[in-house]
């Protein structure tokens, strides 16, 4: 599945933690923002990709990855484009059906058997009486 090129846009912004005076004077830090409705998705990838994103969702369509583990600009970008291929590639899977299954009479027989057995054995615990 190929991406767009109009469908995205990145904002670079200065990365926080640790990175000595360069942290304060070069913005390496990469705001990658997708526009979903953009991109000509089908309609079940679609919603496949919206529910995955969940709060990087934007009330707009507009997917938002942050990405600032690197040092460059070049590899956060790198970075935050390979997070939304994983994405999409997690979207384009269809998710298999559930097919109800039912336990066999001779599971539910030992279940039910251990059951009893287990409360014949909590049931010997208590209290002893004595009889003279």
């Amino acid at each position: 599945m190929s991406i767009p090129p109009e469908a995205l846009s990145f904002e670079y912004f200065r990365a926080s933690g640790p990175g000595g005076q360069n942290v304060n004077k070069v913005s390496t830090a990469v705001r990658l923002r997708f526009d979903v409705s953009a991109a000509g998705l089908p309609y079940a990838v679609r919603e496949r990709l919206i529910h995955i994103a969940g709060r990087k969702m934007t009330e707009d369509g507009i997917l938002i990855i942050e990405a600032s583990r690197h040092r460059t600009r070049e590899r956060n970008q790198a970075d935050a484009y390979a997070r939304l291929e994983q994405m999409l590639a997690r979207a384009a899977i269809q998710p298999k059906k559930r097919h109800k299954t039912k336990p066999t009479k001779s599971s539910i027989q030992k279940r039910l058997k251990k059951k009893k057995k287990r409360g014949e054995v909590k049931k010997l615990r208590g209290k002893v009486t004595h009889y003279d």
